[in-house]
């Protein structure tokens, strides 16, 4: 029974302190070092997905009855945040937490039961989220990706990009088209998901090439040529995949939002370390307005966009409604993350640009967040048609 919105209890402060603890336990194990070195070799975080995984952390949302922790939306959120906080990186595992909106809602029992327990356990890694396309970008109901129906299969034919982790994951949550776009009354019907098991299409229709980009998060494209799958990784109903999809849309703003919530502590942390040790002209850098203010207004900002964050966690566990406030977080947190990542590394002046200093790479990573998983000006948009009731602005 969901309850109303104006009965929502959110809490401030560190909620769930030890989670926050653990986390940062694991995380110590795993300094900016072990991280550099992983980014010179473009490898995979391993080990840490392990320490992860072995903490239970990965299987937050799982319910226990599969194997995982049962947790809320906002638990998973405070551990991906602790994450950053620490000077680490949970792009190479977050999806695990993201995708369960859609399995958990909409998955079958048969479904949940074959998998779950090995997601939760770490023998089986579900990292990879199949749908943006090179065409259609995050204009979703115009993937061209078909599934079509054959007897007891699917046949798949179509390409994904910027599918992270592709080649580290067993399991893909994938969204693709069953039915025409000429041929629905709303060009949102007809999408469908498949939970695809990679393992056995590798080599019979599926093939998956890294793409190399700007930070280590394992992007990849990936390539369907009569790719044949059973029936029964269907979830839920055929040509209603895109509504299911918006849960883990919703869940993936909220847990990455709460990334750049870490993020902004670490840069902030990180900032004020070294402005009050740093002397120049016999005083401390942090003395000075110029250097104090931004790092000061990038905290008020990375606050006002947890509240945010916070409500939109406290909606989606409720069952109501959290659009809204996914995507205003969301935006308010890119930004915060940002203004503290641009304060971290103008007071760090050249030492900012050293890698030992670990700066440098935290900004570039923290830059994603206003372009993933949904850019700055498609949110404002939102906010204008959905929220304010303008025009449709494209």
């Amino acid at each position: 029974m969901t309850q109303p919105a104006e009965l929502l209890s959110i809490e401030t402060g560190e909620d769930y302190p030890e989670i926050r603890e653990g986390v940062r336990r694991v995380c110590a194990d795993f300094p900016g070092e072990y991280w550099r070195n992983l980014e010179a070799r473009e490898a995979y975080p391993t080990e840490f997905v392990k320490a992860l995984t072995a903490s239970g952390y990965l299987g937050a949302l799982i319910p226990e009855e599969f194997g995982g922790s049962g947790m809320p939306l906002r638990a998973a959120a405070v551990i991906l945040e602790e994450i950053h906080a620490s000077g680490c990186n949970a792009g190479a595992c977050h999806a695990q937490m993201y995708t369960m909106g859609t399995v958990l809602r909409h998955g079958s029992l048969e479904q949940k039961q074959k998998y779950l327990p090995g997601i939760a356990s770490g023998e089986l890694r579900l990292q990879a989220f199949g749908v943006t396309e090179p065409t259609s970008g995050t204009d979703t109901t115009k993937l061209k990706t078909r599934a079509v129906r054959d007897g007891d299969s699917y046949v798949i034919n179509g390409q994904k990009v910027w599918t992270s982790r592709a080649l580290h994951s067993d399991l893909m949550l994938l969204l693709a088209r069953t039915t025409p776009l000429d041929q629905v009354k709303k060009k949102s019907d007809g999408l469908s998901v498949f939970l695809l098991d990679i393992r056995d299409g590798l080599g019979k229709g599926l093939d998956i090439r890294p793409l190399k980009a700007m930070v280590n998060h394992h992007a990849t494209e990936v390539f369907f040529e009569n790719l044949r799958i059973p029936a029964d990784n269907l979830i839920g109903e055929e040509g209603k995949g895109f509504k299911y999809i918006l849960d883990g849309m919703n869940a993936e703003r909220i847990l990455v939002s709460a990334e750049a919530i870490g993020d902004a502590r670490w840069f902030t942390k990180t900032s004020v370390a070294y402005v009050n040790e740093r002397k120049v002209f016999d005083r401390p850098i942090g003395q000075n307005q110029s250097v104090q203010f931004p790092i000061a207004r990038a905290h008020a900002e990375t606050d006002a966009a947890d509240l945010i964050l916070r409500r939109a966690a406290a909606r989606f566990a409720a069952g109501l409604p959290c659009g809204d406030d996914a995507n205003m977080g969301k935006l308010l947190a890119s930004e915060a993350t940002w203004h503290a990542a641009e304060a971290c590394m103008q007071c760090h002046g050249g030492f900012g640009f050293a890698k030992e200093y670990d700066v440098e790479r935290k900004w570039r990573e923290t830059r994603l967040f206003q372009i993933a998983p949904i850019s700055t000006n498609l949110v404002l948009s939102y906010i204008g048609e959905h929220m304010l009731g303008m025009p449709r602005s494209f």
